[in-house]
């Protein structure tokens, strides 16, 4: 069986802000850096056994995900227990697995709060679980340009996602919803972009699932000398 996550902050500030009861809301994680083909200004890894940290060459700011696998042992076995289930399944064994996982009484899943599609097939499979359950919001981040643009399509409302700039594909980037991370909010807001997390940790479900476009501010540990750290001061 997959493994689902209810205990992270960010997923009780959305259980509590949507009115939910416990159990209802969780996030299905991945490990972060090796399931996320078009990182690019966040890549970075944790091993799986030690937990060390080792960053990309073109780096900015290191992905928060990585930060917690590094720090807990649990959330990396927990990332690599649902990788390894589904890497080399097709895409009807992969939705199949999904499904046959999902908690009992779940209502919003958030797709990754660690962790990217991986391959086609992965993708493919999500948009089929949304498919055959209309009654579970399905949302989340990716780096993945041609996703998000699938997500936009209206016949499936329950699936939504926003494009996490920093990665392979923001060149082609055009009017498709957009997450940025920036260091200060004030520069966030000099872009025009309204500024999520800050007075509600979980208001940036409503940006995604009204399919908006927003504006983040830099969190999770950043490493000495890097060019986050520096801004960050």
């Amino acid at each position: 069986m997959l493994k689902f996550s209810f205990g992270n902050a960010k997923i009780k500030h959305l259980t509590s802000y949507l009115g939910y009861n416990k159990g209802e809301v969780a996030s299905f994680d991945l490990p972060a850096g090796y399931t996320c083909p078009a990182s690019y200004l966040c890549q970075s890894y944790a091993n799986r056994e030690t937990g060390n940290v080792t960053d990309g060459k073109n780096m900015q700011f290191r992905c928060y995900a990585v930060s917690s696998e590094a720090a807990f042992p649990a959330t990396r076995r927990l990332r690599w227990h649902n990788f390894d289930l589904l890497a080399k399944k097709s895409h009807a064994d992969i939705a199949s697995e999904i499904i046959s996982s999902l908690p009992i009484g779940i209502k919003v899943i958030r797709i990754h709060s660690s962790g990217d599609f991986f391959k086609r097939e992965y993708f493919d499979a999500w948009r089929g679980v949304a498919t055959c359950h209309p009654d579970i919001m399905f949302f989340g981040y990716s780096k993945i340009l041609e996703y998000v643009q699938y997500s936009i399509d209206n016949s499936l409302p329950n699936f939504k996602l926003v494009y996490s700039i920093g990665g392979a594909y923001d060149k082609m980037l055009s009017s498709e919803p957009a997450c940025r991370v920036v260091n200060t909010i004030e520069h966030g807001r000099s872009l025009g972009l309204p500024i999520s997390c800050q007075n509600n940790p979980a208001d940036d479900y409503d940006y995604i699932v009204g399919g908006q476009s927003f504006a983040i501010a830099l969190h999770g540990t950043q490493p000495a000398g890097s060019p986050a750290n520096k801004k960050k001061r």
